[in-house]
């Protein structure tokens, strides 16, 4: 599907604007036949990293976002006896 025609500037920079919301980067491959195809990639915090390597642990995340989203949340109460407001 051809969106639009683009055209290099001068130091050959091509803008992509809102196609490149919530991309960090992309991984650039030439066919044989030389069409330049960008493939886009979104990362993550080094200390998420740990979430997507174990199975068990997304799996539960995901099922507490969509109970969440279902309305099936329980107050807990305050934990403001948690919080350390001094700062070192």
């Amino acid at each position: 599907m051809l969106l639009k025609m683009v055209r290099p500037d001068s130091k050959g920079r091509i803008t992509l604007g809102h196609l490149a919301d919530g991309v960090s980067g992309y991984a650039l491959t030439v066919t044989p036949d030389h069409k330049i195809i960008l493939a886009p990639y979104a990362e993550i915090p080094a200390g998420e990293k740990w979430l997507f390597s174990n199975k068990e642990a997304l799996k539960s995340v995901a099922q507490g976002l969509q109970d969440a989203a279902a309305g099936h949340v329980s107050e807990r109460g305050s934990f403001a006896k948690f919080v350390d407001d001094e700062i070192e």
